[in-house]
């Protein structure tokens, strides 16, 4: 599975798995449906929460990974960044990593996640 495809399963898996308080699960056998109006920002609190140390998710890939249990290494961070398209120069690990971060929101965002008003995607 592709590291990208990993960030999607931990995020929207935990959804169609348990619905939180008040939300709805869409019906089994229907991803479309089930990765509607998820709200990023409750599952990866949670899971960042979980790991007793302060994860900035919302404005670092890195934390973002661990906070979902995904290798956050530079080599991880580089293959994320092959995947998405990235053009720029991965030794340049700052700059790729601003560029991941954006990314991944959009395409959490453009995939039906929810998320907070303060991530810009």
């Amino acid at each position: 599975m592709s590291i990208f495809g990993k960030i999607m399963g931990a995020i929207f898996g935990h959804h169609a798995e348990a619905a939180p308080a008040g939300g709805t699960v869409a019906p089994t056998g229907s991803p479309a449906a089930a990765a509607q109006n998820v709200d990023v920002a409750a599952i990866v609190d949670k899971a960042a929460a979980a790991k007793h140390e302060k994860l900035e998710w919302r404005t670092s890939i890195v934390d973002l990974m661990k906070a979902l249990d995904i290798d956050s290494s530079l080599a991880a961070r580089k293959e994320l960044a092959k995947e998405l398209g990235y053009s720029g120069d991965t030794n340049d690990s700052a700059s790729m990593n601003v560029w991941l971060h954006k990314q991944v929101m959009s395409k959490l965002a453009a995939n039906g996640g929810k998320l907070p008003p303060e991530i810009k995607h």
